[in-house]
């Protein structure tokens, strides 16, 4: 049976993460990185395309489950008729090869456990050859190979292709299980003890969680976001990708199926506000590096994303062999949505640079050369439609936010000017260009009527990102405008008492059939915007109702479903994750307008 996405777990390594449902099977993993073809993909199929479960003889799911501590490690304990055991899932920081640990642990009674491993390269459409070596079981696939052990051997045979193991535990007794992939051409690596690979790894999240500087109200919540996003970095790079996974539909059963595992330039700003508001500087520093590294070159090949290393090409295909999550198809591999025209990422880019210049952050020499090369691009283009925040694939229109952040752009350009003389660039020129934006955007964008900014210009419709006027500056949030655009979101895009991104009743807009969830990430927008304008405990009301949605660790999707009471869309979502920490910092007993 098809678990739910908030029944999933992540556990991962700075470079890749796994999910883990509450059955005790981990039914998503790409190795050796997050974008790589996964070994398990059971998630998106069915048992026979990858998994590996570790459970009870008979059980079904655990009785309870956690993070140990401020961590990324999994703990989960099954009470069964015979006793209880617990199971702890983790991913060590890496050395050389990537790891998978679950150890085995008798807390009372005697527990007779099972392991089930189905190897599948390839998304699920590989079986490796499998062989014994040294204590080991190893499967081997074109590039790929892994290696199985466990401490103590354990009962071990093969069977309808797939690894099987059995073993009793009483209290106190360990098995541990590590798995590991290499290159199928080079040697083994060398043996990980897990528990020794078990106690840094606590250790090393305990530092990194001592540096947060956030100690409000929220601080359980804030905390495993920023675990989140940091579990979401790959850290050779420095980059943030959008999610652990592809294709997990943004309505059940749909086609709204999307490859999130690459970093968008449009999280930039947001999730550097978040690191650096939480104390976590360094962090904020790669994924600034990363930006800079990635949107090098002509200005006009600017992309709205890129890969882990600033990667380019992501074509994106259909896998026709897995099913779908809950039988929703597509399930797509890469993302054709890197080749739209987007216009806000322009500004996305120079708001991210100017807030690491305003705090201080080591500036980096090419940086504002670059800067002023995307504005002059951006000079002669903000007039044409694009594609928008939203990434439709419908027909361009000229889209507000779109717009918006076009203003945002040659705006920071202005402020840097005015507080570095030194710098060359024209400033009177980018003040014309912003004053011209800022002058269209309020006659085109604007619906007198009702009192609302639209979602392009000359249309009917809403749109959730323009609840980011005020947050970016683009007018005062006490603006008759900005209320009164605050107030037809929240009515019309309202569902259940969350945000959707816009309307889908018909495929206008986005040329796609079916809905979508209520959008995790602009119901935080409502919150800070309704903050923004003095209505702090509505912002603090709608807050906590979201963070109810969480799942039983913690985590959020990028949608929710609130009528059939679902998490929706790939998972964890670093959106929604950033979404939180911006508001829950927002609404700290200390800020002025809280």
């Amino acid at each position: 049976m098809t678990q739910h996405i908030e029944d999933y777990a992540l556990i991962g390594d700075l470079q890749t993460a796994a999910l883990v449902g509450r059955d005790g099977s981990i039914d998503w993993l790409c190795l050796p990185r997050f974008d790589s073809g996964a070994c398990f993909a059971a998630l998106l199929g069915d048992e026979n395309n990858g998994h590996w479960r570790i459970a009870p003889a008979g059980a079904r799911t655990c009785t309870r489950r956690s993070y140990v501590g401020d961590s990324l490690v999994l703990e989960s304990v099954w009470e069964t008729r015979t006793g209880t055991v617990r199971v702890v899932d983790f991913m060590p920081h890496r050395d050389r090869a990537p790891d998978v640990m679950r150890i085995v642990e008798g807390v009372a009674g005697r527990v007779e456990v099972s392991s089930v491993l189905r190897l599948r390269f390839d998304y699920g459409s590989v079986v490796p050859w499998m062989r014994r070596s040294d204590g080991h079981r190893v499967a081997v696939a074109g590039p790929d190979s892994v290696w199985l052990r466990s401490e103590p051997e354990v009962k071990t045979w093969g069977q309808q292709y797939s690894t099987c193991s059995s073993f009793t535990v009483g209290p106190g007794e360990k098995v541990a299980f590590c798995l590991t992939w290499h290159p199928s051409h080079e040697p083994r690596p060398p043996l990980v003890d897990p528990y020794e690979a078990l106690e840094h790894t606590l250790e090393d999240w305990k530092s990194w969680s001592a540096r947060c500087t956030y100690e409000g109200p929220y601080r359980e919540a804030v905390m495993r976001s920023l675990i989140t996003l940091k579990a979401l970095t790959y850290a050779p790079t420095g980059g943030i990708v959008a999610a652990a996974t592809t294709s997990l539909p943004e309505e059940l059963g749909g086609v709204r199926n999307w490859d999130y595992r690459y970093c968008w330039l449009r999280d930039s700003t947001l999730t550097l506000r978040a690191l650096l508001s939480a104390g976590y500087v360094e962090e904020a520093a790669a994924w600034r590096d990363w930006l800079l590294r990635a949107v090098a070159g002509n200005p006009a090949d600017l992309q709205i994303m890129y890969g882990l290393g600033g990667e380019r090409r992501l074509p994106e295909t259909e896998v026709p062999w897995l099913r779908g999550y809950g039988g929703a198809r597509p399930v797509r591999i890469g993302n054709a949505a890197v080749k739209q025209l987007q216009l806000d990422v322009y500004g996305e880019v120079m708001d991210s640079l100017e807030l690491a210049r305003e705090v201080g952050m080591a500036p980096q020499r090419q940086a504002w050369a670059l800067q002023l090369s995307l504005l002059g691009f951006l000079e002669s283009t903000w007039r044409q439609p694009d594609e928008g925040l939203w990434e439709v694939r419908g027909p361009r229109r000229h889209f507000v936010h779109s717009k918006v952040m076009a203003w945002v752009a040659a705006d920071r350009a202005v402020r840097t000017l005015e507080q570095d003389p030194s710098l060359p660039g024209d400033v009177a020129r980018w003040r014309a260009m912003r004053d011209e934006v800022h002058r269209e955007v309020c006659e085109r964008g604007y619906d007198p009527v009702r009192n609302t900014f639209t979602q392009a210009y000359g249309s009917a419709e809403l749109d959730a990102a323009t609840l980011m006027i005020p947050r970016v500056g683009f007018l005062p949030p006490d603006d008759p405008r900005v209320v009164g655009t605050v107030e037809a979101v929240r009515a019309e895009l309202g569902h259940h008492g969350f945000i959707r991104r816009y309307g889908t009743d018909g495929i206008a807009v986005d040329g796609l059939p079916g809905g979508e969830g209520t959008f995790l990430a602009c119901s935080f927008w409502m919150a800070d915007a309704l903050r923004m304008m003095g209505r702090v405990q509505e912002a603090r009301e709608l807050f906590e109702r979201l963070l109810e949605l969480r799942n039983d660790v913690g985590l959020l999707a990028e949608e929710y479903d609130p009528v059939a009471r679902r998490q929706l869309g790939n998972f964890p979502q670093a959106f929604s994750h950033v979404g939180l920490v911006a508001t829950a910092l927002a609404l700290a007993p200390d800020d002025p307008a809280g």
